[in-house]
């Protein structure tokens, strides 16, 4: 059930009013659930409980202190791609030995980072990184877990700059290499080969290409057992979708059944990264009108938000509800919501009918995944504050940024 809901013709999140967060910090700001992004763990859980696991939350997709230290709260482990991902974990409160670490281009001092914390597993994404990370964990005396990122050549069918597991992909080791550099890795004296992981893309709509997936790893797991390698865990990633506005993903039930159908009988652990479907209908991105502009072919509703607040829309060309947070009678005008970034791929929404006045707030939503993880500073613009909800009560998160702290770490020259 969405927290959003009006009250007396007024939004509230959860219990909250969002007038009264806008009152109390100011927009443009974040506003998450407590309650939602619970239910949605709670609900990976139940669902796979009939298989040993651990759901490895993807950090990169709301990486705030708060929301971590909730994962860590209901037992989560975390899926992180840099060294600042796993610096935000351990300050969080995770366990180290429920971490995995993707990506295709980690450092040597990422490297170290991890194997000193005690990471669960590296998920290695090329020969080249398998090479340099057995030199690095034998300069450090310890013993790398790894498992190989296998790339499956299987169309996700989701937006070209998510899609992850096609050959074309800079992602992973291709299916056909996987076999003799796991050999090769097995023979390296500092790596401990623990499992195989495979991710093929985000917002998947269709269970389809991940059974197939799955199936190609499981083929390869089995070959390797024969050939002496047995794995510990085997790892699917991902890329459950989340409905923004028309789509209808596949249900939670009907994406883990694909995974337990199949891994029925295995000994194996199943690692799992959700990351969108966990936060991102349990978020929103609170504005406010400044400006209305009525052109000759567009009106316009300038916002205090912009794309270096939301980049999902700019990016993606991606879809999100808007709602005024207190609804206004009156005649419906056909608004492009754009922010006041100097781009004009700086939008928020397009061709959306609403009756506005300057200063309503608008509330725009499923904002809580990619949201404040992928905003910027462009145009010397603060980030936002970021706000969680838990019942009746609100608790601001994160700061707002101000211009000192933008400046503080540049330097004039002599």
């Amino acid at each position: 059930m969405s927290p959003l809901c009006r009250i007396e013709g007024v939004l509230h999140y959860e219990g909250v009013s969002l007038e009264r967060i806008a009152a109390t910090w100011g927009t443009p700001c974040y506003v998450y659930s407590r309650a939602a992004l619970t239910e949605a763990y709670q609900a990976y859980e139940r669902a796979l409980a009939g298989h040993p696991h651990l759901i490895c939350y993807a950090v990169k997709a709301n990486s705030n202190l708060a929301v971590l230290n909730l994962l860590v709260r209901l037992g989560a482990g975390f899926d992180i791609v840099s060294g600042g991902e796993l610096a935000r974990v351990l300050a969080a409160g995770g366990n180290p030995d429920k971490v995995v670490f993707s990506g295709v281009g980690k450092t040597e001092v990422e490297m170290r980072a991890a194997l000193e914390a005690g990471i669960l597993c590296f998920n290695v994404e090329s020969e080249s990184e398998l090479v340099h990370l057995n030199r690095v964990a034998g300069g450090a005396g310890r013993s790398a877990r790894i498992s190989l990122r296998i790339n499956p050549d299987v169309d996700a069918r989701t937006h070209p700059y998510i899609a992850t597991g096609l050959k074309e992909s800079k992602f992973g080791i291709p299916y056909d290499q996987a076999y003799a550099l796991y050999q090769e890795a097995a023979g390296m004296a500092h790596l401990r080969v623990t499992g195989i992981d495979c991710h093929i893309g985000s917002q998947l709509l269709d269970t389809g290409p991940f059974a197939q997936a799955l199936e190609r790893i499981l083929t390869l797991a089995d070959r390797l057992a024969d050939a002496g390698i047995r794995l510990q865990h085997i790892d699917m990633g991902g890329g459950l979708g989340v409905r923004y506005g028309e789509e209808t993903p596949p249900a939670l039930s009907d994406y883990t059944q694909v995974l337990l159908r199949q891994l029925a009988g295995r000994a194996e652990h199943l690692i799992i990264e959700p990351g969108r479907s966990l936060v991102a209908n349990a978020g929103v991105l609170l504005t406010r009108v400044l400006y209305l502009k009525h052109g000759q072919s567009r009106d316009f509703a300038v916002v205090d938000a912009a794309m270096n607040d939301l980049m999902r829309p700019s990016l993606y060309d991606a879809w999100h509800d808007v709602q005024p947070v207190r609804a206004r009678s009156g005649a419906a005008r056909r608004y492009q919501i754009v922010g006041p970034v100097c781009e004009s791929g700086d939008f928020l929404a397009r061709d959306r009918d609403l009756a506005l006045a300057e200063g309503d707030l608008l509330v725009i939503g499923s904002a809580g995944a990619y949201g404040m993880s992928m905003s910027s500073n462009y145009n010397t613009r603060p980030r936002a504050a970021e706000i969680m909800v838990d019942g009746a009560d609100a608790h601001l998160v994160r700061d707002r940024e101000n211009i000192a702290q933008l400046l503080a770490g540049e330097h004039l020259l002599p």
